[in-house]
């Protein structure tokens, strides 16, 4: 079903990234990344206060791949 769009301003976008307005068939991502961060790490606002007395980000995984993009092109 198409869809009527209004006014749409995208200041920037990732080199890996997509976008897209309307109907879609199918969308696959190009690349991908694994993230660790420790306990308050992505936290954004005014007057955030973390309190975290002992923090461990534990990166050890026993499987090898998480989500394979071999065949999403």
């Amino acid at each position: 079903m198409p869809a009527i769009v209004g006014v749409v301003q995208v200041i920037s976008i990732g080199s890996s990234a997509v976008f897209h307005i309307g109907d879609v068939y199918s969308i696959t991502p190009y690349s991908t990344a694994k993230t660790f961060a420790g306990a308050g790490s992505f936290n954004t606002g005014d007057g955030i206060y973390v309190v975290n007395q002992q923090s461990n980000t534990n990166t050890y995984e026993q499987d090898g791949i998480d989500m394979p993009i071999a065949f999403t092109l």
